[in-house]
């Protein structure tokens, strides 16, 4: 991207900005961003309070490590995650709020958006998954734990195209923005 994802602009303010924003909802009480390469410099451009940053020394070891450091961070009475990948930023707080009622009423282990039958981001996880998700294979990632548990996910459809996109170079995000998502 030019620049780490966390901080690059969209719409006015920076991915990770747009991704606290929409997570902001009654039912999240722990906010958490997790950094990884050049963390403090990112942390010291990012204008939120330090104490929900936490640095992944692991990073080069993938996402998964990034979810596994969130996971540590959390206190032991949370009920589940919210996890957005910050390559995933174009969802809405109103898909998160649709996802957070349909994990709620359900009470399946698994809440993740549809767009046309594809799978996207944001996905909730139930806490009693942390273990799995910390012993999780690194080749495979929190994947593995979403096919372990076929029966207990639901689904959530939404028209957000942006819970399919990953925006990972610039050409992705012009097209992004070109779109109007």
């Amino acid at each position: 991207m030019g620049s780490p994802k966390a901080l690059v602009p969209f719409h006015g303010i920076s991915f990770a900005q747009h991704l606290l924003a929409a997570t902001r909802h009654a039912r999240v009480d722990v906010t958490r961003i997790v950094l990884g390469a050049n963390a403090d410099d990112v942390a010291a451009k990012l204008d939120v309070d330090p104490s929900i940053i936490v640095v992944n020394r692991d990073w080069e070891k993938g996402q998964l490590s990034s979810i596994q450091a969130a996971i540590r961070s959390l206190p032991e009475d949370t009920e589940g995650m919210i996890l957005c990948p910050v390559d995933h930023p174009l969802v809405s707080a109103n898909l998160v709020s649709q996802l957070i009622k349909q994990f709620d009423t359900s009470g399946k282990l698994i809440a993740l958006p549809t767009f046309h039958g594809r799978r996207g981001h944001p996905v909730i996880f139930r806490a009693s998954l942390y273990g799995e998700l910390l012993a999780a294979s690194p080749d495979i990632g929190a994947r593995q734990v979403v096919w372990n548990h076929t029966e207990e996910i639901v689904e959530v459809p939404t028209e957000e195209e942006g819970v399919i996109l990953n925006l990972n170079d610039p050409e992705g995000l012009q097209k992004a923005m070109g779109s109007g998502s």
